[in-house]
């Protein structure tokens, strides 16, 4: 495999998780396995199903990303943030770069409840 065009989209967990599955579905269909490319497929569709893409739906990623068009933030801090959403102040600090100067406390907290509304912490 090869990549043509390095960053011309980047993917999120919930993508990948779908792509993965679709492809691992074609492979079965067609009875034609190949052996590296089945295992790191099995591999990584069996680690995200463990991960929050897994209570995701392409509806509440899109929601969620409209929300967060008021914050300025990067394309790569709001892929983080579908990919592992935030529940407390540090793992903001972590994803969002420079954050103390970007955001103010309630632009953190209103983050917190856009993560919640959109990803509810399953059970």
């Amino acid at each position: 495999m090869e990549t043509t065009k390095v960053n011309a989209a980047f993917l999120c967990n919930f993508e990948v998780m779908q792509i993965l599955q679709q492809l691992k579905d074609k492979t079965q269909k067609k009875h034609k396995r190949e052996g590296s490319l089945a295992t790191v497929t099995y591999e990584t569709v069996h680690y995200l199903q463990d991960t929050e893409c897994k209570n995701q739906s392409a509806e509440s990623i899109q929601n969620f990303l409209k929300a967060m068009k008021c914050f300025k933030l990067t394309k790569s801090e709001k892929l983080m943030m579908v990919n592992t959403p935030p529940r407390t102040e540090l793992e903001i600090q972590l994803i969002v770069q420079e954050s103390e100067e970007r955001l103010s406390e309630e632009d953190v907290r209103k983050i917190i409840d856009v993560v919640n509304e959109f990803f509810p912490v399953s059970t």
